[in-house]
């Protein structure tokens, strides 16, 4: 379920002449029973609300007084937001003839004409107070408070997420909080500049437009909307026509594959940043610490401890957390159980919450392999809301898993390969791939069901390069498979290099045929491109490697001072 919220204004949207009609509440009352829950957002004060409306147990919170409080109708709890205004600057108000005035516990209101007293007065005493305008209704506020400052409290206290809010409204107050929630609607008698601005515009007025969105949550969560929502859409990058390719922030199950340091941490990335400014949550599964430097994610496990399912849920329960799940410390066989258990608890945290709105899975064959291990339940088909997963092939994940998959971007120099691959493990109806090879910074973009079913992207780079971290490739343990090995020209030796620290190390002690060995087949760049994935790290030592004037002793110290240059190693 993407949208567990809706927000609506009182009077003009749920409410006609002040009153709420009997099919209103009761479409309320189905929103209510399906799960969803109830926002009212007011500028009326609590007590003038009573007086009008008796059904404040249909709703969760209620924000009242623009913003200003918010109020818990199952306890009757009120928490005031902002200060009140001095009792002067109210005196000050009906001295200059002001009437009528409304005194709440932060807002004071009246009516126009009186906005330019009001100006005046509070332009006289100096004080940081803002004038909102509602229909008629002049409203004295704390600066910066609004109905969108109060729903957010609201959002908070639910452990939810305005990414995962409807909001519906009719008047110039209603912006600021339609503005953030990711869906807006207006009523058929909202003002122009709110129908103008909302994403949808309702074809009734009133509590009638109201029961119209509720229906249609109800009936597919508004996903016949979803073309109208593209001003929430993540950008992925352009076409060869310069027209941005976007993703849908809600239920992609996508692919991004290609051989090592063709480029997919580098869409991971980018998508992550773009996601994060944006707002919404993620967590992402990382099997070799690749995302240790990932900006505002907490990061759980590390090689000396194996993350569990409880600390990533209990971490992932709190608002707005993100969490990079370091998968380090988990032995490889024990990863597609963790992570079976792990989508499960997501399951029912986004159930509950909307949160995390993204999934990333990087090496996703080391937690949904290809051969599931015996024994074991079978791998989760398909999680609610978006997943990216990463792969350096497609016929290493589980075949049930690829077989949902909707959106596949491939990069690198097999686009072919790959196409067929995904085509032969998931029964997709692939083409031919348009060109051989994949250029730096392009991806072949292939989408079920798309009318253009095969699209060439340029990728929107991220502002910050991932920074390589010490943690795996200074000082943690590569697997075996991606080691360096120091064997020597006869093939007598079997010294392994784990990191690159225990890699100077025995480079600084083996002989040197061995070094040079290794060094003239190129074999130090081959392990910095493909292992250690840092391109150019491994273009600074290809030279050197080819350079026959540069002897062993020299040689090692080049090499040793471009590691260390990018690597900030421990003291001896």
């Amino acid at each position: 379920m993407r949208y567990l919220a809706l927000c609506t204004d009182y009077d003009g949207t749920i409410a006609h002449h002040g009153r709420v009609d009997e099919p209103t509440l009761e479409a309320l009352g189905r929103l209510r029973r399906s799960g969803r829950k109830l926002i009212m957002v007011t500028g009326r004060e609590i007590e003038d609300l009573r007086t009008v409306f008796d059904r404040f147990d249909l709703f969760e919170r209620i924000v009242a007084e623009n913003g200003a409080v918010l109020y818990r109708p199952a306890t009757r709890e009120m928490r005031s937001l902002a200060e009140p205004p001095p009792q002067s600057f109210v005196d000050a108000l009906r001295a200059r003839g002001v009437r009528p005035i409304s005194l709440g516990r932060s807002i004071v209101a009246t009516w126009e004409p009186h906005e330019k007293t009001v100006l005046e007065t509070i332009r006289d005493f100096g004080l940081e107070l803002q004038v909102i305008f509602n229909k008629g209704a002049v409203m004295i506020l704390p600066a910066g408070v609004n109905k969108a400052t109060g729903l957010k409290a609201a959002i908070e206290e639910l452990n939810l997420s305005l990414h995962n809010a409807v909001g519906v409204g009719d008047a110039e107050n209603d912006h600021a909080f339609l503005r953030i929630c990711e869906c807006s609607a207006a009523v058929a008698n909202a003002l122009p500049a709110v129908k103008e601005n909302a994403d949808i515009v309702l074809s009734a007025d009133h509590g009638a437009g109201v029961a119209q969105l509720i229906e249609e949550m109800l009936a597919d969560d508004l996903a016949q909307r979803e073309p109208a929502l593209a001003r929430r859409h993540i950008e992925l990058g352009t076409d060869e026509a310069g027209q941005p390719v976007l993703l849908s922030p809600y239920a992609v199950n996508a692919l991004i594959v290609g051989a090592s340091g063709g480029g997919k941490s580098t869409i991971a990335v980018g998508l992550v940043e773009r996601l994060r400014n944006a707002g919404y949550t993620f967590c992402i599964v990382d099997p070799e610490g690749d995302y240790d430097n990932i900006e505002g994610a907490v990061i759980v496990g590390s090689p000396e401890h194996a993350p569990t399912v409880e600390e990533c849920i209990q971490l992932l329960s709190k608002h707005d957390e993100n969490a990079v799940i370091n998968l380090l410390g988990l032995k490889l066989h024990d990863r597609p159980a963790f992570f079976l258990s792990l989508s499960a608890q997501l399951r029912d945290l986004r159930a509950k919450t909307g949160r995390p709105h993204w999934l990333i899975v990087d090496e996703a064959h080391h937690v949904t392999p290809e051969h599931w291990p015996p024994g074991e339940a079978a791998p989760p088909e398909r999680l609610d809301g978006v997943v990216v997963m990463i792969s350096v092939s497609p016929r290493l994940i589980a075949a049930n898993v690829l077989k949902n998959v909707d959106t596949l971007m491939i990069v690198g120099d097999r686009p072919g390969e790959m196409l067929r691959e995904f085509a032969e493990a998931s029964a997709a109806s692939v083409i031919s791939s348009p060109v051989g090879k994949l250029t730096d910074g392009t991806a072949l973009l292939w989408r079920k069901g798309a009318n253009a079913p095969l699209q060439l992207v340029r990728l929107t780079p991220g502002r910050t390069e991932r920074r390589r971290h010490l943690r795996k490739y200074a000082e943690g343990e590569l697997p075996p498979d991606r080691s360096f090995y120091f064997r020597g020209p006869e093939g007598k030796l079997k010294l392994r290099a784990h990191n690159l620290i225990l890699f100077l190390d025995l480079a600084d002690g083996v002989d040197d045929e061995t070094w040079l060995y290794h060094l003239r087949r190129g074999e130090v760049s081959q392990w910095l491109r493909d292992s250690i994935k840092d391109e150019s790290l491994a273009a600074e030592v290809a030279p050197i490697e080819r350079d026959i004037h540069v002897d062993s002793a020299m040689s090692r110290r080049k090499i040793r001072a471009l590691i260390e240059e990018r690597y900030t190693l421990p003291a001896a």
